[in-house]
């Protein structure tokens, strides 16, 4: 079993920045790669930004050169940096894990509200 929890959500002024935080805990091996997805209200989730265990990203056309996926292996912790804020980025915000076996673990979720 893999924990993931989420911070750092919260309300921002559009042009703003937020960082959010997955601290991961567990069968932490079984990881292959770590994301974050959003899902907002009536729309479907969608991946954001992905990091695998040899640090290869990817990124939603969306969010490239806004936001930044990173991770501290020392703390089994990944970091979603997001600037430039815009109001179309206003979800729910969803850290991922995925096992090598094909099953994801999800966190509980973290409110990102972009005002204009």
């Amino acid at each position: 079993q893999v924990q993931l929890v989420e911070s750092g959500g919260g309300l921002v002024q559009a042009g703003g920045s937020l960082r959010l935080s997955c601290a991961a805990s567990g069968n932490i091996g079984s990881i292959n790669a770590m994301g974050w997805y959003r899902q907002a209200p009536g729309k479907q989730r969608e991946l954001v930004a992905s990091i695998t265990t040899g640090g290869t990203t990817n990124y939603k056309d969306s969010v490239k050169g806004r936001f930044t996926i990173s991770r501290d292996n020392a703390k089994n912790t990944v970091y979603l940096q997001m600037n430039s804020l815009k109001p179309e980025d206003t979800a729910v915000y969803y850290c991922n894990g995925y096992a090598r076996w094909g099953y994801d673990y999800w966190g509980q979720g973290t409110q990102v509200t972009v005002s204009t």
